[in-house]
């Protein structure tokens, strides 16, 4: 859905998308799957509020090892590992804010560095994508109020917290931003204005979801697919994070609302985690991956990938579908 009427007044740079030659060449464009969960199953004790940014001080390695897989597996795009990363909490955690610069542009840089590697050893005719993942305020509160979207906040604060991670991320030239998890219409809010300050940039939006029609703090999703649809810099709107049981309604509510926009889907294994034993409930075969992400393609999802609990071999398998 290449040249979109735009409503904020600005032009991108490029008015292609960098998800367009995917979907022109494959009908799909395959993402990859959860990293902070990958990390973990490698052995990685990530029980800090920083989560898997810890690893960018610590083991940028670890990161750069795991984006690998997903390059291997079949993924035609990445995501960075700065989801929990923002300045103030790597400042809560006693780094420098010149440090805290540099580890955000480290996430992107060990992305960038996985894939170059993964092409001199295998070259593709399309260059898999890096995005940058803009994590919601709620990831750096790690309180798990990225599933509730009850901030309590204003727009200004969401917007002091969201712009010096933005422009340091933008910096780092992804080829595009990961606005993920995504709670709240207020925060989304936020992100679009963000933006269309940014004209050169493309995003694709992903909200949580707590069922079938609604997004984490009760807002429709139509309402969030309508406020985002006309922006030509936004290249997908949709759903990760969530269970997948509630994907294939989620999609038909997006297309309901949208006639200019992808949709984009990357659920969770289905696996319930116990915070109280803190282990996974509940089994995920990735084999049954494939089926269903036909069946979400064929109801009009486009961006398609995994997210908790959805490793290097799920998506392989959603990838031997199409």
């Amino acid at each position: 859905m290449a040249g979109k009427h735009k409503s904020n007044g600005v032009s991108p740079v490029s008015t292609s998308s960098p998800i367009d030659p995917f979907l022109a060449d494959q009908g799909v464009l395959l993402l990859d799957g959860g990293l902070a969960t990958e990390l973990e199953n490698k052995g990685y004790v990530l029980d800090t509020p920083l989560w898997s940014a810890h690893l960018l001080s610590t083991r940028p390695e670890a990161i750069r090892e795991v984006h690998r897989a997903y390059l291997e597996a079949g993924a035609n795009c990445i995501i960075a590992a700065s989801y929990q990363a923002s300045i103030q909490g790597f400042l809560a955690g006693g780094w420098s804010e010149d440090e805290a610069t540099s580890l955000l542009r480290t996430a992107v840089i060990l992305a960038q560095e996985a894939r170059e590697t993964y092409l001199d050893s295998r070259p593709l005719p399309l260059r898999p994508l890096v995005a940058a993942s803009i994590g919601p305020y709620g990831a750096y509160l790690a309180n798990g109020a990225e599933y509730r979207g009850n901030y309590g906040v204003s727009k200004q604060a969401l917007r002091e917290f969201h712009e010096p991670r933005w422009e340091i991320l933008t910096s780092a030239s992804p080829d595009l931003l990961a606005c993920e998890t995504i709670p709240s219409f207020q925060e989304a809010e936020v992100l679009l204005d963000l933006l269309s300050q940014t004209p050169h940039q493309f995003a694709w939006v992903s909200f949580s979801c707590h069922d079938g029609e609604h997004i984490s703090d009760g807002t429709p999703i139509r309402d969030c697919a309508a406020l985002l649809d006309d922006c030509e810099q936004v290249v997908a709107v949709g759903v990760n994070c969530t269970a997948p049981r509630y994907i294939s309604s989620l999609i038909e509510q997006l297309h309901a609302a949208m006639s200019n926009t992808e949709v984009v889907v990357y659920p969770n294994s289905g696996e319930v985690y116990n915070a109280g034993t803190k282990t996974w409930q509940g089994t995920s075969e990735p084999l049954s991956c494939g089926p269903i992400a036909r069946e979400w393609h064929a109801r009009g999802a486009r961006l398609i990938g995994g997210c908790c609990r959805m490793g290097p071999a799920h998506i392989e398998a959603i990838g031997a579908a199409f």
